[in-house]
């Protein structure tokens, strides 16, 4: 088991430092651009207050950091956990003029801060990549305030046969684009292979459940595409 979470970590490291420069684009290619009203509605079911604490984890180039920052008028505080440095540093370089961002190179099994710390924890297309995601809940569970809420969007499973049958389709094209705007299939033959290989929407929420979280809820976008899963600490 320990060799396989090495390589994991190995190959999880390696796939997002060749792709950090043209995270976003691709993201937007890959997605039609759809992939920024899921996050938009994942901000609108978070409903954020003002003068909160978020632990964004996984955080990529801090795109749910901007969305929540905005949504409190720039009155909350943010730390931004990720594991890859590069995308750790583009991420604030593209984040520069939003001062109450804390940055911190972690994996989400291990946080350094202290417990009880957050009003909100949340990751987006990143709970698959990790590679014990008990113990990622776990430590999700630890940095929340008692009454705080965990929140995760990830790609999920299709509960349409049309849908999922032209998303396959089109999943086979992603590596091929890759290899023309970022110059490696790998990266994103992984990505396809993370997504086609994660729990499905039930067994997440057994997960989060079965490591202390309550209250647990989940939504679906774009017909499982991906979906939304809400806890809480209580």
């Amino acid at each position: 088991m320990k060799n396989t979470i090495q390589d994991k970590d190995y190959l999880v490291n390696s796939v997002f430092s060749k792709v950090y420069k043209k995270y976003d684009f691709m993201n937007d290619i890959m997605s039609f651009g759809i992939h920024r009203v899921w996050k938009e509605k994942f901000l609108d079911w978070i409903n954020p207050l003002p003068n909160t604490n978020l632990v964004d984890v996984a955080s990529g180039t801090g795109d749910i950091a901007k969305l929540f920052l905005e949504r409190c008028n720039k009155s909350s505080q943010v730390t931004c956990v990720e594991p890859n440095v590069k995308m750790l540093e583009e991420g604030k370089s593209k984040l520069l003029k939003y001062k109450t961002i804390n940055w911190i190179n972690a994996k989400a099994e291990n946080i350094p801060v202290k417990d009880n710390t957050y009003d909100y924890y949340t990751i987006s297309f990143g709970i698959r990549n990790v590679s014990n995601i008990n113990l990622a809940l776990k430590e999700a569970l630890r940095v929340l305030k008692p009454g705080g809420r965990f929140m995760c969007l990830e790609f999920s499973k299709i509960d349409n046969e049309i849908v999922d049958f032209i998303y396959k389709q089109y999943s086979k094209a992603i590596p091929h684009i890759g290899k023309f705007i970022v110059g490696s299939k790998k990266p994103y033959k992984y990505l396809i292979e993370s997504i086609d290989k994660f729990y499905d929407q039930e067994k997440l929420a057994e997960l989060m459940k079965r490591n202390g979280f309550s209250n647990i809820e989940y939504r679906n976008l774009s017909n499982g595409i991906t979906a939304i899963h809400s806890g809480w600490k209580i």
